[in-house]
Formats: structure tokens, C-alpha cells, sequence
């Protein structure tokens, strides 16, 4: 594929996830971020694998032409190499590949370099493979058959006055150089380069955790393929009362994804809340009439990830919704949910946030626990962390602090009692996914503030 030279146009992104009239289901990009959930929205177009890779083609060309210099020059580094083993992937290197090259071949390394002046950012690939022409290639092996030399003697022609390379002791993500493949680089390097070797942490982080506004036209309405599957999930269409099990449900999501052409990042949780059960209960359990139902479910598509949490209720022969506790219960994790992006606040750390959110719930009067996580590229995604749940104080891992243009998964849960259940304690867990744009945190695809109802006879 030909390079796409300079930013994408957002409305050349547009026309492939458009077309979708003929077949009746909604465009992708016509969904639009939402602070409202709709209940069992339709399922929004799933494109050919061949319209996938152009886009997901032209959204990197995009971030390659933007998010790359700008990092680079807000930390000043003058060069950033990168490098990848066949059937050992690191974390950055793969979200760079073209939709064509699935996976690095032999070794691939990627080198930008910042020539200064305003010029545009160098951007070269050190492999046998060419890379869909998104980088130069700058070795020839018949010429120079050791590749860390050509690596060497391209540092040493462009005299980079730092060299950033993916090593972190906190963040796998930016993690990704090998002790081998240091030692050998470093080998290679005339004596005066390697003392210009630093962190590329908050390079590999910053890639990895920024959002375009080209990502940004399409993520609501993948959020919204993972709502309407949950809508299916979650109805007389999946699940018969007194026999369908949580384990059912499970392997329906798993079939439901392979037949439409999509992946899950994680295996399907589904459990009951039942009444005079203290702990959820999953595998073989039948699902009953009462029962509350607890789905934990995410996708990967366009190389963007899901993650959500939603609660559902089966009713008793004569109710039409669900007991009032356990409709407050939802309430109060709505309430938590206020409290978390009341308190986001760009260059705030996580841990300022958690204790901030907190604070500011337990003075509502609830009962909160907060361990929220960044979502993008991966599930559990590159950036700071909001508390854990087994760490409600903060963590080193809450250390880093939250930029603008960012993805969240708003992962929580609130402790309330339920009068209709004799007054027991029940953990109302909720999951919804958001960006920050630097000011404010809005839902992409809205939040669950009813519970899902599903018929107990039919």
C-alpha cells in the first residue's frame, strides 16, 4: 500500500465506516459520544476485513505524521529506536505495524529521528519486511549484512543528541528493549553514543495513550457493537430462566463474537446476585427468577478495545421492574461514578484522583471502591492507574499523572444494602468507558442508570 503523505483527512476516514444504509444497520461513525445508554441498541456495521486494514491503515498514518513528533519534542528527544523480535512482540512496536504486517518479522526495528528546524520527523525501518510504506527502509543486508552496524551507522550519521530507547521499571508497556538486544546495540554503538541512551517511557506511554480525533469518530460506536451485544446477552433470546447457566451465557458471548467477525480481549464473565448469597455465584449455576445478573464483557475491533460492566434483574412472576434496593444500589454506583469524574483533573495522578473521588463519595454517604484503568489500545491500557480493588490508598502504579485526549474504563463498584433482601450487603459493580479531554469526562456510549430487565416466564 502506498503511503497516505500527511495527516488523514477525518472525512476520508468517514467514507469507510459510512456506507451501511443498504444494509440497514447504523454507519459507525454515526454514533455519536453519549452521555445516555440506549437498552439493546442495534448493532452498528461491522466492516469487510479489507475495509478494517485500509482504516486502520489510515488512522496510523495519521498518528505517525502527529502524535509522534509532538511527543518527541515535548520531551525533547532527538531519536527514538524501537525494535521487535518475531514471536516476541513489544507493546509499541505492534501498534506501529501496518494492518498487513500482523506481527514483526525476523528482527524489526523503527527508528524516528527529529532533525530539528522544524522539519518533519524521520521515520525509518531497519528489517528485511517493508512496512506497508509508512517507514523508509534504511538497510540493505547484501550491502551491510549486520543489521545492528546499519543501526549504528544510521545513529552515527544523524549525531542524535539523545537516544530514547523502551526500557521502564514501572510500565510493561514501555518495557519492550530486551536485555539481548540492548547489550547488542549497545555493542555496536561508537563509544560517544551510549552515553546519550535515556528512558523512552513517557514516549511509549504517551503513543500508546493518546486518542485522535480520527479514534475518536469511530470509538463510541464500537463501545456501542459491545452494547448491543450485551442487549443479546442479556434477553429471553439467550437466556430460559431456571436453565440457562452463567457458563451458557459465557460461551453464547464467545460464539456470538466468532460468528460476527470480532474478537474479545478477555474471557466473558457472567455471575448471579442472589438473595441469602453472600458471594457471586458462576460455572453451572442456573439463573433464576430474582436473581440480579452481573456481565463483565469487552471487544477489540479496529485495534481499539471495550471494556463493561452491566447489571440485569430476572423477574419474579407479577413484578415489572426490579426491587427498589437493588434499583438504589445501581444509583449509588452511578453516584461513585459522579464522584471519579468530578475529580479528574489533567496532571493530577491517579492516586490524587482515587483519593479526591473518594472523599468526595464516602461525603455523599456511599460506600465506594474505585480502580479504574485507561483503555485504548489495550484493555488495561498504558497510563496511570485509579486505585485497585484490593488498594483503595493509591499505588506506585497511580504515580504517573493523566493527560488530555485519553480513554478510560470508569471501573467501580458501590456497597449498599438491599431492605428487600432481608438488608444484605451486595456489591453493585459498573464499568462504562470515557474520554477526557482535558476538561471534562464524557461516557462514549452513555452509562447503565436502569437495570436491565429479562422476563422470568414467557
Amino acid at each position: 500500500m502506498a503511503r497516505v503523505a500527511g495527516a488523514t483527512p477525518i472525512a476520508a476516514v468517514l467514507a469507510l465506516v459510512a456506507p451501511a444504509a443498504a444494509t440497514g444497520q447504523v454507519p459507525l461513525a454515526a454514533v455519536p459520544m453519549s452521555d445516555v445508554e440506549q437498552q439493546a441498541p442495534a448493532l452498528p456495521q461491522i466492516l469487510p476485513i479489507r475495509e478494517r486494514a485500509a482504516l486502520e491503515n489510515r488512522i496510523l498514518a495519521d498518528r505517525l505524521d502527529t502524535v509522534v513528533p509532538r511527543l518527541m519534542r515535548d520531551q525533547k528527544i532527538a531519536m527514538w529506536v524501537l525494535m521487535a523480535r518475531e514471536y516476541f512482540e513489544e507493546p509499541v512496536v505492534a501498534t506501529m505495524l501496518n494492518a498487513e504486517s500482523l506481527h514483526a518479522r525476523r528482527r524489526t526495528i523503527l527508528i524516528f529521528f527529529d532533525p530539528g528546524g522544524g522539519k518533519p520527523i524521520e521515520r525509518l525501518t531497519v528489517s528485511r519486511y517493508g512496512l506497508g510504506g509508512l517507514f523508509k527502509p534504511a538497510w540493505n543486508p547484501d550491502a551491510q549484512p549486520d543489521q545492528w552496524k546499519a543501526v549504528a551507522d544510521i545513529i552515527a550519521a544523524r549525531n542524535p543528541g539523545s537516544i530514547a530507547i523502551n526500557t521502564s521499571a514501572l510500565s510493561a508497556f514501555a518495557d519492550g528493549m530486551t536485555l539481548s538486544q540492548f547489550g547488542e546495540m549497545k555493542a555496536a554503538l561508537p563509544e560517544p553514543y551510549r552515553s546519550r541512551i535515556v528512558s523512552g517511557e513517557k514516549l511509549a506511554i504517551g503513543w500508546l495513550e493518546t486518542r485522535t480525533p480520527q479514534e475518536m469518530q469511530i470509538y463510541p460506536g464500537i463501545l456501542r457493537m459491545a452494547h448491543a451485544v450485551i442487549g443479546e446477552a442479556f434477553s429471553r433470546k439467550v437466556i430460559t430462566p431456571g436453565k440457562t447457566t452463567t457458563d451458557d451465557v459465557v460461551w453464547w458471548y464467545r460464539q456470538r463474537l466468532s460468528d460476527l467477525g470480532l474478537k474479545t480481549w478477555f474471557q466473558p464473565s457472567v455471575a448471579v446476585l442472589r438473595q441469602g448469597q453472600k458471594e457471586m455465584l458462576e460455572g453451572d449455576t442456573v439463573i433464576q427468577p430474582g436473581d440480579m445478573l452481573w456481565t463483565d464483557f469487552g471487544i477489540t475491533y479496529l485495534r481499539l478495545n471495550t471494556d463493561t460492566q452491566h447489571l440485569a434483574y430476572v423477574l419474579k412472576p407479577g413484578e415489572t421492574r426490579a426491587p427498589e434496593g437493588l434499583r438504589a444500589g445501581l444509583r449509588a454506583a452511578n453516584g461513585v461514578q459522579d464522584a471519579l469524574l468530578a475529580s479528574f483533573r489533567e496532571g493530577a495522578t491517579g492516586n490524587e484522583v482515587l483519593a479526591a473521588a473518594r472523599a468526595k463519595a464516602i461525603a455523599a454517604g456511599l460506600k465506594p471502591s474505585i480502580y479504574s484503568h485507561p483503555l485504548g489500545y489495550h484493555g488495561h491500557a498504558a497510563g496511570t492507574a485509579i486505585g485497585f480493588w484490593d488498594n483503595q490508598n493509591g499505588d506506585e502504579r497511580g504515580l504517573y499523572p493523566i493527560h488530555a485526549n485519553t480513554t478510560w474504563s470508569i471501573e467501580l463498584a458501590a456497597y449498599a444494602p438491599v431492605p428487600e433482601w432481608g438488608g444484605q450487603e451486595v456489591q453493585f459493580r459498573s464499568e462504562e468507558n470515557a474520554y477526557f479531554d482535558g476538561r471534562k469526562v464524557r461516557f462514549l456510549d452513555g452509562r447503565q442508570t436502569e437495570i436491565t430487565l429479562i422476563k422470568g416466564d414467557q
